[in-house]
């Protein structure tokens, strides 16, 4: 089948990585060169009036079928921005595709929950367009239930690295010769989460840019040529995507990348590079630092941090939430942690912990002490909760989401109004993905970073990157809680930890983790992999959070612990050796009737 995939006349893209304000405010999806179906479908089913600035820039050059490195702030509508181009090509295709066709085109998505987010909006994108057929595959679903979609056939496929792999291996059935397009989105953490050998494999199976395609159907079979199309997309730049650009894109476009740090890319001797540290190519071939670029942030993000001592930091975390969701019942706010078990005591924690925070009769109940609906997000939850998850917190008009680096990346949840980083990113540039699950398409948002105060050193590195924070003021929230019918308004207290409302609400904590064994548990483990996790820095960022500047108590207190560390760690060796006594003598036992047999 010969594919009528006319491309756009070549005009501007050589000027398109800069942009222009004047453009931008003009234009629309229709000057752009989208069909008027397509755009009718923007605008109906995902609201977008007009273009953002990224997709100004991107979908014209992507029109024009040349390779493309888009690098813009996430929020922006970067997915839209390659999605609706590929769409339109597709959708005047004479005679139309059919599922019989294979898959034209394929997007790489690091995570489960981007990988529905992407199919999702494919959806609604393709709701006039009936005949192209979207479809995704992921580690976690089933492989013979994909496996019957790919034999019938998809048009877009939104998968991530493993699995697709995984099928382009073993199932004979999955028909990728009339692929166009290969897109990678959120490059940088796809190949932050290890799956770069994967990525190179796949890029080898499916072969050159150029291949011969084969149509099927009710169609006659005839050969020709296919220009391939690769788009890479990231909101950071390091070595690995710079590596990535040079083994996938030829002669690309840049869209949204500062001058100073243009790439130029081409597929002339290209071998497997070696950098050292964080390094992209300059314009004459030199390795420059990334190490100061600039972070891409929203103009109207409110970047704070909160300087909390160790053993202070849950009560300060649940009194932040407590004034938040008092103060605005309707919104949406996500907490990032370092551990899937850290998640897992903090969920546990908010949906049970109740308390009274004024003296009443004792035949008053207790309330819960956050009163909103508490969700949570990690690697280690099965597929299906995660999906209940994801769903959930994108529907929901007001809830309280707890999440490790998994909802960090390209997830878009409408309306999140404040992010907290109670846990500081491992890497510097994580920061950047974090605050903008807010902040997105032009809305104002909040973010707040927990530091201890041996961690403020943390702040300068943010700043070498154009990210300034202003300091949250804790004593005057603090002052604001009643305790017992009175208002505090200590004009002068050592520390936070001595602060009445504090101390109180940290004893009823305790009380209420050591009152169940179940809870008391959960506080061990997450106590045990935030330790880990704290050493597992790197680089600049091992000077700074050093675990012999800890004091491990205080770091038990955190998890409303009241038994110090060493006891804590002993009662896990404890349980440890009991359970290997225990299977010793199940498996004597064992060998026992064995021998008697």
């Amino acid at each position: 089948m010969e594919l009528n995939l006319n491309k756009r006349k070549k005009q501007n893209t050589d000027n398109s990585s800069t942009g222009n304000s004047e453009v931008f405010a003009s234009c629309t999806f229709e000057s752009l060169g989208l069909h008027t179906t397509l755009c009718d479908q923007l605008k109906e089913r995902l609201g977008f009036e007009a273009p953002t600035l990224v997709q100004a820039q991107a979908i014209p050059v992507i029109l024009s079928g040349r390779h493309v490195l888009v690098n813009a702030a996430t929020g922006t509508g970067k997915t839209v921005a390659y999605l609706a181009p590929v769409i339109h090509q597709l959708q005047k295709c004479d005679p139309r595709i059919q599922r019989s066709d294979g898959t034209f085109a394929l997007v790489l998505v690091p995570t489960h929950e981007l990988c529905m987010q992407v199919y999702e909006i494919l959806q609604k994108l393709l709701h006039r367009f009936h005949w192209i057929v979207p479809g995704y595959i992921m580690g976690g679903e089933s492989r013979n239930k994909e496996k019957a979609r790919l034999r019938k056939g998809i048009s877009i496929l939104v998968a991530t690295p493993g699995r697709l792999l995984d099928h382009l291996k073993n199932t004979s059935s999955f028909l990728h010769t009339n692929l166009r397009w290969i897109i990678f989105d959120e490059a940088d953490r796809i190949l932050e989460l290890g799956y770069g050998k994967e990525i190179e494999d796949i890029l080898n199976i499916l072969g050159s840019k150029q291949q011969k395609s084969v149509g099927k159907g009710n169609t006659t079979s005839q050969i020709s040529e296919v220009q391939r199309q690769n788009v890479l997309l990231s909101a950071t730049l390091n070595e690995k995507v710079n590596h990535l650009a040079e083994i996938s894109l030829d002669n690309p476009v840049m869209v949204g990348l500062d001058k100073k740090i243009e790439l130029q890319l081409t597929h002339q001797d290209v071998k497997p590079m070696e950098f050292n540290g964080n390094d992209i190519l300059g314009k004459d071939g030199k390795l420059l630092s990334s190490s100061t670029e600039e972070y891409k942030l929203p103009t109207q993000l409110l970047q704070r941090y909160i300087k909390v001592p160790c053993g202070s930091r849950l009560v300060v975390l649940l009194a932040i939430l407590k004034h938040l969701f008092e103060k605005e019942p309707s919104q949406k706010v996500v907490v990032f942690f370092s551990t899937c078990d850290a998640v897992d005591f903090h969920y546990s924690l908010v949906s049970g912990f109740q308390w009274l925070s004024r003296q009443q009769s004792d035949t008053d109940v207790k309330q819960l002490f956050l009163k909103c609906n508490t969700l949570r997000l990690h690697g280690n939850m099965n597929h299906e909760d995660r999906r209940t998850t994801f769903h959930a917190f994108k529907t929901e008009k007001s809830a309280l989401l707890l999440s490790t680096d998994v909802a960090a990346r390209g997830l878009d949840f409408p309306k999140v109004r404040c992010i907290i980083q109670y846990d500081p990113p491992g890497e510097a540039t994580e920061y950047v993905h974090r605050v903008g699950r807010t902040a997105r398409i032009g809305e104002k948002g909040d973010s707040l970073l927990f530091l201890q105060p041996i961690e403020t050193d943390y702040l300068p590195g943010l700043e070498k990157h154009g990210v300034t924070l202003t300091e949250y003021p804790l004593q005057k929230l603090l002052d604001s809680f009643p305790l017992f019918g009175i208002r505090f308004h200590p004009k002068n207290f050592v520390s936070v930890d001595t602060h009445p409302w504090v101390v109180s609400l940290q004893k009823a904590l305790e009380s209420f983790t050591s009152s169940e064994l179940k809870m008391k548990k959960m506080a061990q483990n997450a106590f045990c992999s935030w330790v880990r996790a704290y050493t597992a820095h790197r680089g600049e960022l091992k000077g700074i959070f050093m675990v012999k500047k800890l004091h491990l108590g205080h770091v038990a207190r955190s998890f409303a612990l009241k038994e110090q560390p060493s006891l804590v760690n002993k009662s896990l060796q404890k349980q440890t050796k009991k359970r290997m006594r225990d299977q010793k003598q199940t498996n004597v036992s064992k060998k026992r009737k064995v021998g008697k047999r």
